[in-house]
């Protein structure tokens, strides 16, 4: 990679959708759902590390509750390389705030890019020269470049991106102007878009000069990027929340998509095990399990001393931490929010949030 680029991850999420594992405290990105001994920040980390060319290039940006637990993940990340956001934003103000500070150590033509810290990427060799790629997009066409994930089934979890003028090919692969963004359709739209194949999905993940975000920032969002320009982290209490693709990407004409063939997924709920996990007589089974009649199912449990036993089940979802268990059939995994909400109205519950 010519330019080194400046990766920073974004892990202010929650992953409420992983509970009872993922809690106010733990969230998902702290989490290890594969049994590999390393949580999903920790593995965003490492795979980014072998771009950024170390420590010194790479920066987190999070939430003020988590910040200890981030410290804690990554003991090796210099502290000023930690931004604390004081209240969650959504992505704009954290595109926007990270890329301010990154432009003030590395410079305005610094690359950088914004990386979810709770995402799986299978291909390592295939994801380095993707980043190269987008690099190099990013400095030659004066770009904000976007990577796609090529769909393989219509989805309507996900936001879309429709490929509008090929560009040229970097390291081998299409760049393409983006026509535009589509937020989740339904399912018989999602169908209509793989059958053009000109859609990717939305993965989240931008690259682009310092500089060039900035100015755009100005045309299309001037409040939010003066404000943080003037006060810095002062600048939240005030801020509006919103992501960064209804701001910015979908109103710049300086969007690129670079379609990825890497491995992803967005492990959007426990479901995702079945696609990082082999299955055992027809589960995907993280605990100590004794079975009869039971096909189907996810099986978790934080403490491998204990034993979960059943009989007769099939596509459920079965998690036990601590004090609390889930039993919940995997077509309704979705639901698990709302479950929240009445822990959370509940006083005697509370803690298990």
């Amino acid at each position: 990679m010519s330019q080194p680029l400046i990766p920073v991850i974004l892990a202010g999420g929650k992953g409420e959708r992983f509970w009872p594992l993922s809690r106010r405290s733990r969230p998902k990105q702290f989490l290890c759902l594969d049994g590999s001994g390393r949580s999903l920040l920790q593995a965003t980390a490492d795979r980014l590390l072998a771009v950024a060319g170390g420590w010194e290039n790479l920066w987190v940006i999070t939430s003020a509750p988590i910040a200890a637990g981030v410290r804690e993940q990554l003991p090796d990340l210099p502290a000023s390389n930690l931004l604390v956001e004081p209240s969650g934003k959504d992505t704009a103000p954290a595109v926007a705030w990270g890329t301010i500070e990154v432009a003030k150590k590395h410079g305005d033509d610094a690359v950088v890019g914004f990386f979810p810290a709770d995402h799986w990427i299978g291909d390592q060799n295939a994801y380095e020269t993707t980043l190269r790629a987008a690099v190099a997009v990013a400095i030659t066409e004066n770009a904000i470049v976007t990577l796609g994930i090529e769909p393989d089934y219509p989805s309507t979890g996900y936001g879309y991106i429709e490929q509008g003028e090929s560009v040229a090919q970097y390291e081998g692969l299409p760049v393409y102007k983006v026509s535009r963004f589509t937020e989740k359709p339904d399912r018989d739209t999602a169908g209509t878009f793989l059958s053009t194949g000109r859609f990717s999905w939305n993965s989240g993940m931008f690259i682009f000069r310092a500089s060039v975000v900035l100015g755009e920032l100005k045309n299309y969002a001037p409040d939010l990027i003066n404000s943080l320009l003037d006060k810095g982290v002062d600048a939240y209490p005030g801020l509006e929340k919103k992501s960064i693709d209804y701001t910015l990407m979908e109103k710049t004409s300086l969007a690129y998509v670079l379609p990825a063939k890497f491995g992803w997924d967005d492990l959007g709920d426990w479901n995702a095990l079945e696609r990082l996990v082999e299955t055992k007589n027809g589960n995907v089974e993280l605990a100590l399990h004794v079975g009869l009649d039971t096909t189907g199912s996810i099986l978790y449990s934080s403490d491998e001393d204990e034993v979960i036993v059943t009989i007769g089940l099939e596509d459920v979802v079965i998690v036990r931490d601590g004090k609390a268990t889930l039993v919940v059939h995997k077509e309704r995994t979705q639901d698990i929010k709302k479950v929240l909400k009445l822990l959370q109205d509940n006083p005697q519950l509370e803690t298990l949030l």
